[in-house]
């Protein structure tokens, strides 16, 4: 019960933060989903540094991992978002626009979850 409790909660924290950036950073229709991208491209980064931590010689907690990992990533990020936002842009005959949020998104997704987890074990040698 209490990893459920912990997941729920980082969770909570995590949607209400992409709440917020949603409404800091508002996107035009048919425009580049700019708070999607960047809660991505975030997330993926912050989730590539807490598993990294769990490698280390004092790894994370399953507990900080489950708050943090799944919780506060999982609220935050958005995959579902990203997919619609991709499918309207298409619809709309925005696919340049499409194309490009499509290739950024995964291409930078990638590479800040390679840097999270870089950073985090490089740090600690």
């Amino acid at each position: 019960m209490k990893e459920v409790l912990l997941v729920m909660f980082g969770g909570a924290v995590g949607s209400g933060l992409r709440y917020w950036v949603g409404t800091m950073l508002p996107v035009a229709q048919g425009t580049f989903p700019v708070p999607t991208f960047l809660v991505n491209v975030l997330g993926s980064f912050i989730l590539g540094g807490i598993v990294g931590a769990t490698s280390l010689p004092s790894p994370l907690s399953r507990n900080a991992t489950l708050l943090l990992g799944t919780g506060l990533c999982g609220g935050f990020t958005t995959y579902s978002a990203f997919a619609i936002e991709s499918v309207s842009l298409f619809e709309g005959g925005n696919v340049l626009v499409a194309g490009t949020y499509l290739a950024t998104t995964i291409v930078c997704c990638m590479l800040a979850a390679v840097a999270g987890v870089t950073l985090i074990r490089f740090s600690i040698q």
